[in-house]
């Protein structure tokens, strides 16, 4: 059924979940058939890396900086990893650079909330919002005049295209109807990954906050495929598949709105998950097998050089010689220098100089990364 609606009145008859007709159908089950196994597979092969660990400055470092292209917050991959490699410095870094790195803090806040079973709350929600927008600001209040306009780049810039729900009872109702939602267990009729892309469309019409709602619903998909064991880590890399077809996506969470028209998003967001756990699988695929050849290179050239020594090396992709001395638990800078000069001598690093400091570059795991 149409639901009628103004671009320029806040549109406070948006409907509570679940949705109240029957939209998913063969071709929906389908490509859901296939998002499924591809999930599957890559949830098997996230144990073959060693220290999960890892995951926080490779994979989610992808996803946070895609996450927030999608939203025009622009940084390249070498601040961005030099950022990450000297954690303490970080307050250096350029505001865009910064608005990524909080993405990948917000991620595992959510996270380490999943693990020590606080479920998808709404002070979940709040507090990856939060850590997103470096704010202690909640739910939008009444006079916060939202709306979401045309990109530059589009015919008609700046007009409006969407008011989302104001007041604050409504917009409190909404939200806690969203987290039900979530949290309810009860329909086993409904697949998580079919209750994922519904609510991520709930979670972007409500547009709870004032900024960062697109990257705070983002997080929310893989926080709930946590909490609902369809994966162990939240690394779906889903963003690289929003940005590759922008306009789609916004076009059919547009459909839903206007139209009611569920299928074409579900269909979507299906593909969405098909295609990221697929490109996600191969890059630990590519991960583990460069990981394993160069272990095998530095054990026949390097006395030191060991498993947990190689480890490091993939933590991120620039590396100091503190996180050497770390594993190996020696502080001589002398020593630490020779080291670094041999792993750059059989090319496993390669030294990179900004100003005073000398980082070294892992350029197989930043090829892998970025390829």
């Amino acid at each position: 059924m149409k639901k009628m609606f103004e671009r320029t009145k806040p549109y406070n008859q948006l409907p509570m979940l679940p949705p109240r007709e029957d939209i998913v159908d063969k071709d929906v089950l389908l490509e859901w058939g296939l998002a499924s196994r591809n999930l599957a597979e890559l949830n098997k092969n996230l144990y073959r890396l060693p220290n999960p660990a890892m995951l926080i400055n490779t994979l989610t470092l992808q996803e946070a900086r895609s996450s927030s292209e999608i939203e025009n917050i622009f940084t390249t991959d070498d601040e961005l990893y030099k950022a990450v490699s000297d954690s303490l410095k970080e307050e250096n870094a350029s505001p865009n650079t910064k608005e990524v790195l909080r993405y990948r803090e917000a991620l595992w806040a959510g996270y380490n909330n999943i693990q020590n079973n606080r479920g998808i709350t709404l002070d979940t929600i709040l507090n990856v919002y939060q850590k997103i927008k470096n704010t202690t600001q909640e739910i939008r209040s009444l006079q916060s005049r939202v709306v979401i306009r045309r990109g530059n780049s589009e015919l008609r810039a700046g007009e409006i295209i969407y008011t989302p729900p104001r007041g604050e009872s409504i917009l409190k109702e909404l939200i806690n109807n969203f987290v039900m939602y979530l949290a309810d267990n009860k329909d086993n009729n409904i697949d998580p990954l079919i209750k994922m892309a519904i609510a991520h469309y709930q979670f972007e019409a409500i547009h709870p906050f004032s900024d960062g709602n697109g990257r705070t619903g983002r997080i929310i998909n893989l926080l709930y495929l946590v909490k609902e064991n369809l994966l162990t880590q939240p690394v779906l890399y889903l963003s690289k598949y929003i940005i590759e077809n922008k306009d789609d996506y916004y076009f059919k969470l547009g459909a839903v709105t206007q139209r009611g028209d569920w299928k074409p998003w579900l269909l979507y967001m299906m593909k969405a998950v098909q295609y990221t756990a697929f490109y996600t699988n191969h890059l630990i695929d590519d991960i583990v097998l460069q990981m394993d050849a160069t272990l095998e290179y530095g054990k026949q050239n390097l006395k030191w050089y060991n498993k947990d020594v190689n480890e490091v090396l993939f933590m991120q992709p620039y590396v100091k010689p503190k996180l050497l001395g770390d594993v190996l638990e020696r502080s001589s800078r002398t020593t630490l220098t020779k080291y670094m000069q041999e792993m750059t001598d059989l090319g496993i690093l390669s030294p990179k100089k900004e100003g005073k400091e000398v980082f070294y570059l892992n350029n197989d795991l930043i090829r892998i990364l970025e390829g």
